[in-house]
């Protein structure tokens, strides 16, 4: 059963089937994502994890049924209202961790030079600084991708990620490739970062215990019914949906000045 929701839903999916000729990936899906929540998503392999992300970044449409950000259309593109970290550091190794979290301010201000100058450089600066040092980066703002270990690489892509407020951060196994130490220190920034941003995540994760230990909520994806001769033929859905007993974070309102 679906939690109760006490505010307007900033996520929606309402009955959202995704398919590929005759293979069906996801069926029949019906879901609503509060603002604040913290929503954990498991299930085996196969069981539409990464369709469902890809539905949410706007980097895939539904076959049918629609997929609704702040109740408009989900636009058919990813943009910085939506914010993603994979397994994999995704950082460009070459430039510096400032010049990591500071591209995505220069992409978006100056789409055919790419760089900015003078007052709109020191702005988008001052925010990037502001982020490394909520991530823990601030003494390595000058140094590359190698030079970092693993966790310090995913801290780095959490910043780009965050950089640009985003109202939903996705996160596609962050955690997976990290060593048991280092991932508690990741479980406590993420939760840390999820309470002062007020962010509303979305985690997907094959570690049980770690969608627990993380989430306001837990999703089960999975197919509800399974044919032999047709393996294809039906699609998987949110086949549990588990509120836990921990309080959503409070969004924050969106930045007074923002960087175009």
């Amino acid at each position: 059963m679906t939690a109760p929701l006490m505010t307007a839903p900033l996520l929606e999916l309402r009955n959202v089937w995704v398919e590929y000729g005759d293979k069906v990936v996801l069926e029949g899906v019906n879901l609503a994502i509060a603002p604040g929540e913290f929503v954990s998503v498991v299930g085996p392999s196969g069981a539409g994890k990464s369709t469902f992300l890809r539905l949410v970044l706007g980097q895939e449409a539904p076959s049918r049924g629609q997929v609704l950000l702040a109740g408009d259309p989900m636009p058919p593109e990813c943009g910085p209202d939506r914010g993603v970290v994979f397994q994999r550091y995704s950082v460009f190794p070459h430039l510096t961790v400032i010049g990591n979290v500071l591209v995505g301010f220069e992409f978006a201000g100056a789409p055919v030079l790419g760089r900015l100058f003078g007052a709109r450089r020191r702005a988008a600066l001052a925010q990037a600084e502001a982020m490394l040092a909520a991530v823990g980066l601030a003494h390595a703002r000058d140094q590359y991708p190698a030079q970092l270990s693993g966790g310090m690489q995913q801290r780095l892509a959490l910043a780009q990620a965050l950089v640009k407020h985003p109202r939903i951060l996705l996160l596609d196994e962050p955690f997976g490739a990290l060593d048991p130490g280092i991932r508690a220190d990741m479980h406590e920034l993420v939760s840390g970062l999820w309470r002062d941003h007020g962010l509303t995540v979305i985690m997907v994760t094959h570690d049980i215990a770690e969608a627990f230990k993380l989430g306001t909520r837990v999703l089960a994806f999975d197919k509800r019914r399974h044919d032999p001769h047709a393996p294809h033929r039906f699609g998987a859905t949110a086949t549990y949906d588990v509120p836990l007993l921990r309080k959503v974070a409070v969004p924050e309102p969106a930045p007074a000045a923002e960087i175009a």
